[in-house]
């Protein structure tokens, strides 16, 4: 008897398990299975904005992230070259403490080096 009661509460869950994937194919990407020291655990992640927080309720640090983004990146160095009536600006090279961009002003060919620290510096204008 017992053998028969625990073979067909295997088979439900197993039954059960099989309904519920096929009850919800089209949200498999919003699903998430954790393993950890609590045991599984099947989270949701369609209320997850990785705008607020990691996807697990800690909120970020905004502050972390605007000083770690205060050097001249790629996209500031066009902008900047932009600015300065550069058309048709492309990065040329991207080095560890420059970045060179390269385009056309007043008709003629103009390269730009733009030091990698905060406000884009002007290294070398050719």
């Amino acid at each position: 008897m017992r053998k028969v009661s625990i073979t067909s509460l295997l088979s439900a869950l197993v039954g059960l398990g099989a309904v519920t994937l096929v009850a919800f194919p089209s949200q498999a990407d919003s699903l998430q299975l954790q393993l950890g020291k609590h045991g599984p655990q099947l989270k949701l992640l369609e209320d997850c904005d990785p705008n607020y927080n990691d996807c697990e309720g800690n909120r970020r640090d905004y502050r972390r992230d605007r000083r770690q983004s205060r050097g001249c990146t790629e996209d500031r160095a066009l902008d900047k070259a932009d600015r300065m009536g550069i058309r048709r600006a492309r990065i040329e090279s991207v080095g560890r403490r420059e970045i060179t961009v390269r385009g056309r002003q007043d008709g003629d060919r103009v390269r730009v080096t733009f030091g990698t620290e905060r406000g884009c510096p002007i290294l070398d204008r050719e």
